[in-house]
């Protein structure tokens, strides 16, 4: 597991970590996830941190609160299921680069 690992190199490697995590949550901030739901009648919209930037709600729902409210949950659910995913990409991405830590 610790193979291609050379300790004494530590330090720099975890500096290198800490720089591409900050880099990696720039690029978040830049990203843009959209699900909708109910066939269209719901669209949320997230950045890459996890922070809802946008919600469309069709009006013909509008009368129907019970449905909106299934709607916008199984969206604002799914297009957090979508940054996650990002993020979990991401680290192994970094952590890939960082000499195989992530495998």
């Amino acid at each position: 597991m610790f193979e291609n690992i050379d300790f004494s190199q530590m330090g720099k490697m975890l500096e290198e970590a800490q720089n591409q995590a900050k880099k990696m949550e720039e690029n978040s901030k830049n990203k843009e996830f959209t699900t909708k739901s109910g066939g269209g009648l719901i669209k949320v919209s997230a950045n890459g941190v996890g922070e809802i930037i946008d919600i469309d709600i069709d009006d013909s729902l509008l009368e129907d609160k019970e449905s909106l409210q299934i709607l916008l949950i199984s969206a604002v659910n799914d297009v957090f299921k979508m940054v996650e995913d990002d993020k979990k990409f991401a680290a192994q991405q970094m952590l890939g680069s960082l000499g195989g830590l992530g495998k």
